[in-house]
């Protein structure tokens, strides 16, 4: 099991550095850059995830910059390859976004495999992994959920794994539990699910299973209240990790009482 979950309420570490809030989310999809800020706000998130390829973040002079109601001295930009299908792409992609950000280098990589599903390019995405650990970046990277490749990306030194709930944007919810349950328990880095929530109780579960987090952007900027559902899903976000910290009971077949009538004298 990952070694964060020792932390318990403490926060789990990314990179050498704790994070206090278990809600990752990103920065596009929203209608203006001020609801933008007030979603953001409204999460309680500190790590805000922006796509370098569709974000400008100082690339673009004199047109709206995202850094102005997202500034690095309050959140951990967290820049991604979003779009990009080569690893080659994904590569240029982070060391641009490196220039940008002052020698920041924390990324989030991800490959995508085709436009339809948006499924990761496991072999694209092992290839630009290894690449940018090579190439001193610190690698938080998004991948499907198998346990198998789970646990490569970790030993090539990546300093986060984020395995898919279900297809990105899709709101499906968490859609293998098993597998999911299985990276835990196997991991050493962080585990945060990244894709496929939907609503506050798809959060709860990912963190009941044992996740150290989610990241989400549709499911927050695609509501008809994107702040309010922001809100939702940091309490949901908070109380799944209670609910995992506190230990369920086990699941049963047939009714046990609250009550016991042991012992009862009639």
């Amino acid at each position: 099991m990952s070694e964060n979950t020792n932390l318990q309420d403490g926060g789990f570490v990314v990179a050498g550095k704790t994070y206090h809030s278990r809600l990752l989310v990103g920065s596009g999809k929203y209608k203006d850059l001020d609801e933008t800020r007030q979603a953001t706000e409204a999460s309680g998130a500190e790590i805000i995830t922006v796509a370098i390829r569709r974000t400008n973040i100082g690339q673009n002079p004199g047109e709206p910059n995202l850094l102005d109601v997202v500034p690095p001295s309050r959140y951990t930009i967290l820049p991604n390859t979003a779009g990009c299908y080569t690893a080659e792409d994904a590569v240029r992609t982070c060391r641009l976004a490196r220039e940008l950000l002052d020698g920041h280098k924390l990324v989030k990589l991800e490959v995508l495999g085709d436009e339809k599903t948006l499924y990761p390019d496991v072999t694209a995405t092992l290839e630009a992994a290894e690449t940018l650990v090579k190439d001193d970046f610190d690698v938080m990277v998004y991948t499907s959920d198998d346990p198998i490749l789970a646990k490569r990306l970790e030993d090539i030194g990546c300093c986060a794994v984020m395995p898919l709930a279900a297809p990105i944007g899709s709101g499906l919810g968490i859609q293998n539990k098993y597998n999911l349950r299985t990276i835990v328990e196997n991991a050493s880095v962080p585990i945060l699910v990244d894709a496929g929530v939907g609503t506050a109780s798809d959060a709860a579960i990912a963190m009941e299973l044992g996740c150290d987090g989610v990241l989400m952007n549709t499911a927050i900027a695609g509501a008809q209240n994107p702040a309010l559902m922001a809100s939702a899903m940091k309490k949901a976000i908070e109380a799944g990790r209670e609910a995992f910290l506190a230990g369920r009971i086990p699941r049963k077949r047939y009714a046990s009482a609250s009550s016991p009538v042991d012992g009862i004298f009639f």
